[in-house]
């Protein structure tokens, strides 16, 4: 019996992710109360989003060398420390200044929990179960955003939207008692694991080849053709997952007339197609390692699989004649992106040390918000008569997606880097 601790350590990040997910949508949620309170437009929030983007774009970077320096334990708890007074602090807004400084306190903040659980899943699991765990951890994500809406309505009606604010944020600060108890320091040094789960873990780190844990300069881990593999394979996908996180609602509303409690009767359902997709991308990629795959099979099978799925419904969805079917396509778009992007996001474990993980996954993250801020400027453009030159666009970039991993990257193996190199 190997132990579990390692599948607690996920599942606490994954239960993050949720609360992430909670405190970033609560302000969409009620912004027709907010905004009559404090005078604001829909102009203003367009603007505010903007900001939020931008700010979660630079703290992905950020966060990413954070977590390289301090460590995942400590680098976790000052992340959502942040983000959860951030939220809270929203109960404290008068006009649009002060709102726009907390949004964008509240991006850079929620942005380190990406490079955080990318480092955390390359410390604690070795390549056959990296992407099962990095799965369990998005499927927080996508049960994040199927609780959000009717549990912040909740909080609304019960608290107003000053008090659900700090509700919200009382959430993260409760987070963080598990955390600090539970996890007393990665694998190699931690007192609960057990001896064999220990052993289990450092031998799967180093039949993977991580013997490069320094914290990796930047520029030199820009010099790796792989690293630019993972930037641009992001930077084209993560813009289809945006799309129906923040234009999902108006798209129902615009395309077939739907009130708020219509919305809130379909637009789950897409998240739920995410969740067992995220589940599911990491469970075959496990599987054909288990089987004696390689992981370089597993992953390019995976992420191919996922886009294969993408593409033609999002096709499809351009002629979805009732809400019915434009959901059930939408959940199959998401089912495949999570299925492509756990993979993806374990691609920095596989080639490099665990010293340049948290690193590079915030340097694509940043790359996957900017990808994002572009399509987000197009949809009011491209869908003044309809959404489907926006999904048009959006089934032209996923194939590039897989392209950039594939040519770009060549052979998922770990990488001997120029210390490895020198030392041999």
């Amino acid at each position: 019996m190997k132990g579990h601790l390692r599948w607690c350590v996920i599942g606490l990040i994954g239960f993050a992710t949720v609360i992430n997910y909670i405190d970033r949508n609560a302000l969409a949620v009620m912004w027709p109360e907010v905004s009559k309170d404090i005078g604001a437009t829909k102009e203003d929030y367009a603007l505010l989003v903007t900001i939020f983007m931008i700010a979660y774009a630079f703290g992905q970077s950020l966060f990413g060398r954070v977590f390289d320096a301090i460590g995942t334990r400590l680098g976790f708890t000052v992340s959502i420390l942040f983000w959860s007074l951030s939220i809270a602090a929203h109960a404290l807004v008068r006009s649009m200044p002060l709102l726009g400084v907390l949004r964008a306190t509240l991006g850079v903040s929620e942005a380190g929990n990406w490079p955080g659980a990318a480092k955390a899943n390359a410390l604690w699991f070795p390549s056959r179960e990296r992407a099962l765990a990095q799965g369990i951890f998005n499927a927080g994500a996508s049960l994040g955003g199927i609780v959000s809406a009717p549990l912040v309505a909740l909080l609304f009606v019960q608290f107003g939207w000053r008090g659900t604010f700090v509700f919200v944020g009382i959430l993260g600060l409760i987070w963080l008692v598990p955390w600090l108890w539970f996890y007393k320091a990665d694998p190699d040094a931690n007192p609960r694991l057990s001896a064999e789960e220990r052993a289990y873990i450092l031998a799967g780190r180093s039949e993977a080849g991580r013997a490069d844990d320094r914290r990796m300069p930047l520029g030199e881990l820009l010099r790796y053709r792989q690293s630019w593999a993972v930037i641009l394979s992001r930077f084209f996908l993560d813009p289809v997952w945006w799309l129906f996180v923040s234009w999902l609602p108006i798209y129902l509303a615009e395309t077939f007339g739907f009130d708020v409690k219509q919305i809130g009767l379909f637009a789950w359902v897409p998240f739920v197609g995410a969740m067992l997709g995220s589940l599911f991308g990491g469970f075959l990629a496990g599987r054909i390692i288990d089987r004696g795959g390689s992981v370089h099979k597993a992953r390019t099978l995976s992420i191919g699989i996922g886009c294969a799925i993408m593409l033609p419904a999002l096709l499809f969805t351009i002629r979805a004649a009732d809400p019915l079917t434009a959901v059930l396509l939408i959940a199959c778009i998401l089912f495949g992106f999570q299925m492509a992007i756990g993979n993806i996001q374990t691609l920095p474990s596989d080639w490099f040390g665990g010293g340049a993980v948290g690193s590079l996954a915030g340097i694509s993250g940043t790359a996957a918000v900017a990808g994002t801020l572009i399509t987000t400027w197009l949809v009011p453009v491209l869908t003044k008569t309809s959404y489907a030159p926006i999904f048009a666009l959006s089934a032209a970039i996923v194939p590039l997606s897989f392209l950039a991993f594939r040519l770009v990257g060549g052979r998922v193996e770990p990488l001997a880097t120029s210390s490895q190199s020198t030392q041999e």
